[in-house]
């Protein structure tokens, strides 16, 4: 017997009528407080969620972290559904419209004290030593993977710009904490209807309800990972606007044109 709702139908009820209302009411209020810089920052965040999830979400499935139900994909590329595929889109589609709302800005210079950026790598660095270790137990691989696959990211944002994500950390918060809530209640609807499903063997047991610690954390870490992102690179685009500029880029290609033609 099929699952009630399938995953593409899932994206069509839970997932794709928020992007279209917040992507909307964003281009209502355009140029308050965000453009294109943020644009371009979303896009590049969305190419790197989906290069960087991909082998990631290629070893959990087979692993069997998780599986889905009777009927739930239409059709699968490597272990993962392509559903997937258009989830690792969606997330930050979701969470980057809802940013456009509440995007922080503040005034800071990119030259940050060097011990500032160390302890932003440490505690990056860090947290993917601990997922290391923990990916020993079969009970805590989901979790220990997640931090391993999580820390680099944090690691490389956390120690680029830590200092000026604290200085708007209400908003940052704010922009994270509103899309993993609703993200936590469409999953955990998801497991409930048997669209996926989590293995008891490779989670601790905790969590709230239905929705293991695991899944609450992976949607927290990802919305981290887009919120950040946008959130430092408009920072950098505020800063140093003549890095984006046309007439450097062409300076750029062209050194790198000359470069390749020289023997």
């Amino acid at each position: 017997m099929g699952v009630p709702l399938t995953y593409l139908e899932f994206h069509a009820v839970f997932v794709i009528p928020p992007i279209l209302l917040l992507g909307w009411l964003a281009y209502r209020r355009e140029g308050a407080s965000w453009g294109k810089p943020a644009h371009s920052g979303l896009a590049i965040i969305i190419a790197l969620a989906v290069l960087y999830t991909t082998p990631w979400t290629n070893m959990m499935i087979p692993e069997g972290v998780w599986w889905y139900g009777d009927g739930a994909v239409i059709t699968t590329i490597w272990y993962t559904p392509l559903e997937e595929y258009m989830f690792f889109v969606l997330q930050p589609l979701l969470t980057g419209f809802w940013l456009y709302h509440v995007m922080p800005r503040a005034e800071m210079s990119l030259s940050l004290p060097r011990w500032h950026r160390i302890v932003g790598v440490a505690a990056g660095l860090g947290i993917s030593a601990g997922g290391w270790w923990l990916m020993g137990t079969q009970s805590t691989f989901y979790l220990g993977s997640l931090l391993w696959w999580s820390g680099p990211i944090l690691a490389i944002q956390w120690g680029f710009g830590i200092s000026y994500l604290l200085a708007v950390w209400r908003r940052v918060a704010v922009a994270i904490g509103v899309p993993t809530l609703y993200l936590w209640v469409a999953d955990w609807i998801a497991i409930e209807l048997g669209i996926w499903v989590i293995s008891s063997e490779h989670t601790i047991g905790a969590g709230f309800g239905s929705l293991p610690i695991e899944e609450a954390l992976f949607f927290l870490c990802t919305n981290v990972f887009v919120v950040q992102g946008v959130v430092l690179y408009v920072w950098v685009v505020d800063q140093r606007p003549d890095l984006f500029s046309v007439s450097t880029i062409d300076t750029v290609l062209a050194e790198m044109r000359t470069r390749l033609d020289s023997p």
